[in-house]
């Protein structure tokens, strides 16, 4: 027994501490180089859970220049060549700013502050959801104050992100003038499609884990965006 002891400390090694004799070894370098690689994998979910608001400014931001090349290419049938790119920036940039940051910080960091049992409920299986009374009354909550800041706050903004882009001159106050302008021109319509997509939609969104709320949020708005598009896009 000694003996074999003493074999196995003369033995030598390779570089990480590897034994140069028998198969178990080199298995087990093998197994540990498979375990690194497939710790070393991007994945989408871990890099939506570590960084969630970079991750809701990327998809916002593409999606609503999508979702309006979308809307002339496919609904309108316009060629590359006709493509209007004005108003695609005035979708990139309402993206990006809208969607993308401010949506963001009320929609996670907000809400989380207003109703503080919300990290909680969305982490909960459907079946304990439907029985958390605190829980579904917040989420009621946050429905009506979302559908008041689409209405409110959402809106003008967009008319006034597309009067800005359209407009030919640098006065910001013609923008604002401009964009309330047809904001309440067209109040009834949007206000009605407003409630009648985003109600239900928002009962789904703000129930999901809070990481995917903004993702699955975009699901919905990539179809929202394009008739948005379609509807109010143009320099009209």
């Amino acid at each position: 027994m000694s003996a074999l002891r003493l074999l196995a400390r003369r033995q030598p090694r390779l570089a990480g501490g590897w034994s140069t004799c028998g198969s178990c070894g080199f298995r087990s370098k093998a197994t540990m180089a498979a375990q690194e690689a497939a710790e070393s994998k991007w994945s989408y979910v871990a890099f939506a859970k570590a960084y969630p608001s970079a991750n809701n400014l990327i998809i916002a931001t593409v999606k609503t220049s999508a979702a309006d090349l979308v809307a002339q290419c496919v609904i309108e049938r316009k060629s590359i060549t006709e493509v209007d790119w004005k108003r695609n920036l005035v979708f990139c940039l309402f993206g990006a700013a809208y969607l993308g940051a401010f949506q963001y910080w009320y929609q996670v960091n907000v809400f989380k502050r207003m109703f503080t049992g919300v990290e909680k409920f969305t982490t909960q299986p459907w079946a304990a959801k439907l029985r958390d009374g605190p829980g579904l009354m917040a989420l009621g909550a946050q429905t009506a104050l979302d559908l008041g800041m689409l209405t409110c706050v959402y809106l003008p903004t967009f008319y006034v992100f597309k009067a800005s882009v359209f407009s030919n001159t640098w006065d910001a106050s013609a923008w604002v003038s401009n964009g309330i302008g047809n904001y309440t021109k067209n109040w009834n319509k949007d206000v009605y499609d407003v409630f009648r997509v985003w109600g239900p939609a928002d009962l789904v969104c703000f129930s999901v884990p809070l990481w995917l709320r903004l993702p699955v949020r975009h699901i919905v708005s990539f179809v929202w965006t394009a008739y948005l598009s379609f509807a109010r896009g143009a320099n009209k």
